[in-house]
Formats: structure tokens, sequence, C-alpha cells
């Protein structure tokens, strides 16, 4: 992160995207760290006086900084094993590539394992981030179906332990903001509601629920469905399975990896358009592959290697998350699924922001939020990265 203590400038000449709209040749201007104003360029008097530095953007866009709320890592470490340094590795790297804020996520592991990774990254929020700012934890498992373990550890899968939720909100309040199950698993019901009731948005996912089991569970408080489509019974047209389910219950957001390698084009587009794009959120589920060359790597104790860029495990061939950055997802989203750059922000941004609580600081560019944006080229090439109104050196 550059060494700018003011964090006080106005980038002119920009396309700034915002909750209403485009606005063409606008300025947006940024108070310690914080959005003051934003104007089109016939806005006089929007505009900050001579005395503050000007950034040009000659024309290129301003959208919102990424949101990412499923990246197990990255550079090479893994948040299940990473110290101080490795996480601040794994978010100068997705600060490199747009993501200005995410959710630390888990995998499938032991009560001590997860405890201990709760713990650091609670920590590690504590102190002044340099880079992407990590909002809190996403637990992935381990109380998934090890039919659908995907490159989830079957050793450490079983059904939901009430006292292990209880212990993590008593000693890291707030710290949690999701929790991947199966929802069809013993006891599942309960404690869908233990999570809604503490703040904690529960998330289906590595399932082998049916839709009759994924709408009772949303009655329950279950609202969001991790990597539509990957680990989780099939959408048929008699038997619509979880997949039927989330595509048709707006109370539940969808996940979506949009690396070409996880969901068809199609598949993508049929999501967008039966939930609409403010239900769907774009994701990378990056693993520490991510910025890597290819080879062997471990994805939650797993073997794992790579080639050509795609993770999977050795021993089933499984994809094993991905390599993905955010603003790889979004071009993707726009060059091969067809959707306008406005859209994909609302996917990698706004709709992350609500999910994850977030969205009065950040999210989306208005006034008295958090200066968490990017300059982005006519090729959707970034140009520039700034984080709480410091510019990343990422």
């Amino acid at each position: 992160m550059s060494n700018n203590a003011e964090r006080n400038f106005e980038v002119v000449n920009a396309r700034i995207v915002t909750p209403v709209g485009t606005i063409e040749n606008g300025s947006i201007t940024v108070i310690d760290g914080i959005i003051s104003n934003i104007s089109s360029g016939t806005d006089k008097d929007g505009i900050a006086g001579s005395n503050i530095p000007k950034v040009d953007a000659k024309g290129s866009w301003i959208i919102p900084g990424f949101i990412d709320v499923h990246v197990h890592g990255g550079a090479g470490h893994d948040f299940m094993d990473a110290n101080e340094e490795g996480i601040r590795a794994i978010t100068k790297f997705h600060a490199a590539n747009g993501t200005t804020s995410m959710a630390a996520t888990t995998l499938t592991a032991s009560r001590e394992d997860l405890t201990n990774v709760i713990d650091l990254v609670s920590r590690f929020m504590s102190a002044p981030m340099p880079y992407t700012q990590i909002v809190g934890v996403h637990l992935e498992g381990p109380f998934v179906n090890v039919k659908w373990k995907g490159a989830q550890n079957p050793a450490y899968i079983l059904p939901p332990q009430p006292e292990w939720l209880e212990e993590w909100v008593r000693r890291f309040p707030g710290v949690i903001k999701i929790q991947t199950l199966a929802p069809e698993s013993e006891g599942s019901l309960a404690y869908i509601k233990q999570l809604a009731d503490n703040g904690i948005v529960p998330s289906c996912g590595h399932t082998d629920a049916t839709y009759e089991q994924i709408i009772e569970a949303a009655d329950h408080g279950l609202r969001h469905a991790v990597h539509t489509f990957n680990a989780m019974t099939p959408l048929h047209h008699r038997n619509p399975g979880t997949v039927g389910a989330v595509l048709t219950d707006d109370r539940i957001t969808a996940e979506v990896i949009a690396d070409g390698h996880h969901v068809h084009p199609a598949g993508i587009k049929l999501v967008t358009r039966a939930k609409g794009t403010h239900n769907v959120i774009l994701v990378t589920d990056a693993m520490a592959a991510a910025g890597m060359p290819d080879g062997d790597y471990e994805l939650g104790g797993l073997p794992v290697h790579m080639t050509c860029g795609v993770a999977r495990l050795k021993e089933s061939n499984n994809l094993a998350g991905s390599t993905l950055t955010m603003i790889s997802a979004v071009r993707y989203l726009v060059r091969e699924v067809g959707v306008t750059l406005e859209e994909a922000s609302r996917m990698a941004s706004a709709n992350p922001a609500r999910q994850l609580g977030i969205d009065a600081t950040t999210g989306s560019l208005e006034v008295g939020k958090a200066a968490d944006f990017l300059q982005l080229g006519d090729s959707l090439e970034l140009e520039a990265v700034w984080i709480r109104g410091n510019k990343s050196d990422g």
C-alpha cells in the first residue's frame, strides 16, 4: 500500500459506476479515505478546489472494489495453514487483482484447526491491514455431506455441532459471517436457525439435499448457496434438487465461479436470468495455487496438482477450488456470458457487501462510503486499485 497518509484526492475525467447509473465524464472526491463527492464534469460546484491532488482517469472506468466472500488463499498460501505473513501475502495478491474486501474461507477440518484459523484471522483483523481488508470468516464445512465432498477432507465431516458455534460466537463475536453446511444432515435445521440468530448467513453446499429440503431450510433461515451447480444435487425437470431450489427461491443468493471450468457460460446465464443480477454473487473460490506456476499443492491437507491453471485433487481428479481472480471473473462475465460491466460490478461488489452486512460502508460508490474502488481501461485491464483511499502497490 502506498504511503499516502492524507488520502485526499480527486479522480477526474472518469466513467463512474454508481448504484443509480454510470456517470460519464465524472469526478469522485476522496477526503481522509472516504468518498466525499461524486459529480459529473458539468457539475462545477461539486468539484474540489485546486488544492487537492487530481488523478486524470483519461476516460477509464471507476468501479467499486471487488468483495470476495469465498476465497481460500493465493500466492502459495492457504488460510487453513497460513501465519500472519501468509495472510499478508494472500491479501496482497488479491488486492493486486482488484479485491478490496474478502471473507477468509476455511475448509473441512478439526474443531481445533478451525478455531485456530478463526483466532488468527480475528487477530489479523484487529490490526491495520495494508492490502485487501478481511471482514470476517466464511466457514465452508465441516458439516457437509460426504457424498458431495468435492475437495473437502472426508476424515473431518460430521453433523452440525451447536456447542462449537456457541464457543466461536462467544470467543470471536462478529467474526464468522457465513457458514456452509448440508441442510439434510441431522440437526441442521436447528443449527441453521442458530446461525441466523447469531447474525451469521446460513449457506448450503456440498449437499445431497432435495428441492423440498432446501425450501424447508430456507424457512429456517438459509440464505446462501456456495459455488452454484458444483457439489450439490443437480437440476432435473422432475426432481429439481438443490440447484432447482437455489434458482427459484428468491430468499437464497447464489454464488458463481466464472472461470470457464466450474460452470458453462450457459449455466451462468441461467443463474443470472433466474435470480436476476441482484441475487448472484461472483466468487473466486481461489486456493493457494492462485497466482502460482503449475505444479503440486495442497487444499485442506489433500494433495492437488495444477495443470494449465486448473487445480484438481490427485486422488479423484475433482476440481479443487480455483486459481481465479476477481478481475478475471468479471472479464469472463462480460466477454463470455454477455452481462454489462455494470451488472458484473453489482455481482462482484454490491451483492457480496449486502450479504456480508458491510454495505453501509463499502460495496458501491456513494458519498460517505470507503474509497474502495478500481480504475479499469476499455479492455477491462486493471489500471489502479484504491483501498480505503490508499493506492495499492500490490
